[in-house]
Order: structure tokens, then C-alpha cells, then sequence
């Protein structure tokens, strides 16, 4: 097949989003397939597009020889000029994007956060009829938005942390009138890979995550800390994956400890009792109906000192390399990276 691979965008998780790429495009040459990889926000106007959807060009579009990590180094060379193309630019696709997307069998999504992840390519691509890899817009809208996730999760029975959501008109109230209390937790509504999370043990501590949490978005979601072990649960065409357990080897799953090598113990399967297992995993496929979510995701969880459950978030398109969460998953049932990748867009385009 002919694949676009599309990554980078302009969300606190672009480097991530060009990782990711640049992996699943590898996965796929792999596989045999034509894939090219392209930034959603820049484009490449070196590629002459013409409109002519004839073999030749497509040969020439989707080469058999191509060097991916060249491709990824060009997407990187923007990386200092995205502020000032914020200002300028009038739309967000960039040069020969949706060229290239209409021409492609398929779409693999390697976006993440919010401009990618929340819905608004997906919209459009459904209206284009170009085909993709992932939830469609109500799904990925509902889930990058934590607060409303949190709602839907305690409407269908999904364990949850106990917390609210705040807008900045309310960063006045101390962690004693919020209703949660402390310690918590304290992060953007719409954020991911856990940019502006902390965890907040004094007033003060508080009061500092509500500045950096922020200092991201207009709404912040304030949440119970739940003191225990971390996981996560993939779920592929509505069925759960083994379960894998995190276990940071200093703080928390954040941003630093996801993406730095050595700095968290990853296990799958997790091993735990198998009665907590099933119930994980079906907590993992009830909150992916919840969220209306459709042909894959992962979602995060804590388990309590007692044993608890609670269901932190949904991801609509986790990392992919060969290491990330899913992946890892995937190989605890026998299953390549390249394998996982081909799989995810034939899951897709059914």
C-alpha cells in the first residue's frame, strides 16, 4: 500500500510525534509497503504534487528507495520557527499535505496532542474521505478532553479518582474548598504525555501546579492521589491486550521518565492476580466504549495500596516504537512491531 505516515504538528509532544513516525514508517518499509512520512504543520514544498493521480507519479510520490531518517531530519529543521509560523500561517495543514493524504491507500496517525489526537484532523480527513488509522473525531474529542472523560467513566462504571475539573476563574480556591484536598494531583484538561502534571503535597505545592498547569490551558482537571502501583491496557478493535505495569524508578510516569531510556521498569504481563487482571482489562474495554473510541487506544491506570482500580485516562494514539506501552503489549502476545503496525491500519480501514 501507499502510506502516508503523518506526524510532528504543533503540540507539546511534537519531538514524540516525529519518534513515533519515523518508527512506524521504518515498521512499514519493513512490511513492504510505500510508506513516506510527512509533518502534518509544515509540509514538504520540496515534493512536486501536480494533481495527476497517475501510476508514474504515484511511483514517484511513494518511492521504493527512501530515506527516512533524512525525511525526519527536515521535519526536525522547523522545530525552532513553529512559534513565529503560529503567527503567519492562515491554515495548519502544510504544503502538499492533503495532497499527499489523498493520494495514499491509507493514513497512519503518529500525531499526539492536541491538534492532532483531539478530533480536528480526523474531521477533516472524514470529510475529505481520505482513510486513517484510529478513533474518528467524537472519539478522539472525548477522550483528549480529561474532564469530560472522567464524567463518561463514572457514568459506565468505570472506576475513577475522585476530583474535579477548574476553570482559571476558580484558581483562587484552596485545596481545602476544592472538595478533593490534598495530596492530589493537578494537570491540563487536554494535555498528554503528562506535560504540566505534579503532584501536589502542601498548599504550597498546590498552588504552584495550578500555576503550571495553567499555563497550558483555560480548564485543569485536580484530582485524589492514589499512592500505589502504575499500568496501562491497550485495547485493539474493542479487546484488551495484556496488561504491562510501570514502575518509575523515581517519581512518577512523567513526561521525563516516558521518554528517557532506564528510568522506568516496564513489565508484561503485569504480575498481578489474575482476578485483577480481567477486571483491568475490563475496566480498559468498558472505558473505551464509554468514550465511543474506535479500532485501538490505551488506557492508564492506578491500583491502590488496597487493591483499588482507578482509571486515569484514555490515549486515542499512543507512542509507537518499538518500546512504547502498546507495542510492548503487542509482543506479549507474539506479535512484531512491524506485525502491530500493519495490524492497527487493517483494524482501521475495516
Amino acid at each position: 500500500m501507499n502510506i502516508v505516515v503523518l506526524a510532528g504538528g504543533i503540540s507539546t509532544e511534537r519531538e514524540i510525534s516525529i519518534v513515533s513516525g519515523t518508527m512506524v514508517c521504518k515498521a512499514l518499509r519493513e512490511k513492504g509497503h510505500r510508506a513516506i512520512l510527512i509533518d502534518v504543520y509544515c509540509g514538504d514544498d520540496r515534493i512536486a504534487v501536480n494533481g495527476n493521480e497517475c501510476g508514474k507519479e504515484l511511483e514517484e510520490l511513494f518511492p521504493a528507495a527512501y530515506d527516512i531518517d533524512a525525511q525526519a531530519a527536515y521535519m526536525r529543521s522547523f522545530d525552532g520557527q513553529i512559534a513565529q509560523m503560529k503567527k503567519e500561517k492562515k491554515q495548519f495543514f502544510g504544503p502538499n499535505v492533503m495532497e499527499l493524504c489523498r493520494m495514499a491507500d491509507v493514513v497512519f496517525m503518529a500525531l499526539h496532542g492536541e491538534d492532532g489526537e483531539g478530533g480536528k484532523v480526523q474531521a477533516v480527513f472524514d470529510l475529505m474521505g481520505i482513510r486513517y488509522t484510529g478513533s474518528g473525531p467524537l472519539g478522539s474529542g472525548i477522550a483528549m478532553d480529561k474532564g469530560l472523560s472522567r464524567k463518561l467513566f463514572a457514568a459506565n462504571g468505570v472506576p475513577t479518582a475522585v476530583g474535579i475539573v477548574m476553570k482559571r476563574s476558580e484558581q483562587r480556591q484552596s485545596s481545602s474548598e476544592n472538595g478533593v484536598g490534598l495530596p492530589c494531583v493537578v494537570k491540563p484538561c487536554c494535555g498528554g504525555s503528562s506535560v504540566g502534571v505534579e503532584i501536589a503535597r502542601t498548599e504550597e505545592e498546590y498552588e504552584h501546579a495550578l500555576d503550571v498547569a495553567f499555563g497550558y490551558e483555560e480548564e485543569v482537571v485536580v484530582e485524589q492521589y492514589i499512592a500505589g502501583r502504575e499500568f496501562s491496557v491497550g485495547v485493539v478493535d474493542g479487546k484488551a491486550y495484556p496488561v504491562i505495569e510501570i514502575a518509575p524508578l523515581v517519581g512518577f510516569y512523567d513526561y521525563k521518565n516516558k521518554y528517557s531510556a532506564g528510568s522506568a521498569v516496564e513489565t508484561c504481563p503485569a504480575e498481578i492476580p489474575d482476578d485483577q487482571t480481567a477486571r483491568m482489562q475490563r475496566y480498559a474495554e468498558l472505558a473505551y466504549e464509554a468514550l465511543k473510541l474506535e479500532c485501538y487506544a490505551r488506557m492508564d491506570f492506578m491500583m491502590g495500596e488496597d487493591g483499588g482500580i482507578f482509571c486515569l485516562e484514555a490515549n486515542t494514539l499512543p507512542g509507537m516504537t518499538p518500546t512504547s506501552l502498546l507495542p510492548q503489549e503487542a509482543a506479549a502476545l507474539g506479535m512484531s512491531f512491524p506485525d502491530l503496525c500493519e495490524h492497527l491500519i487493517e483494524v482501521s480501514l475495516k
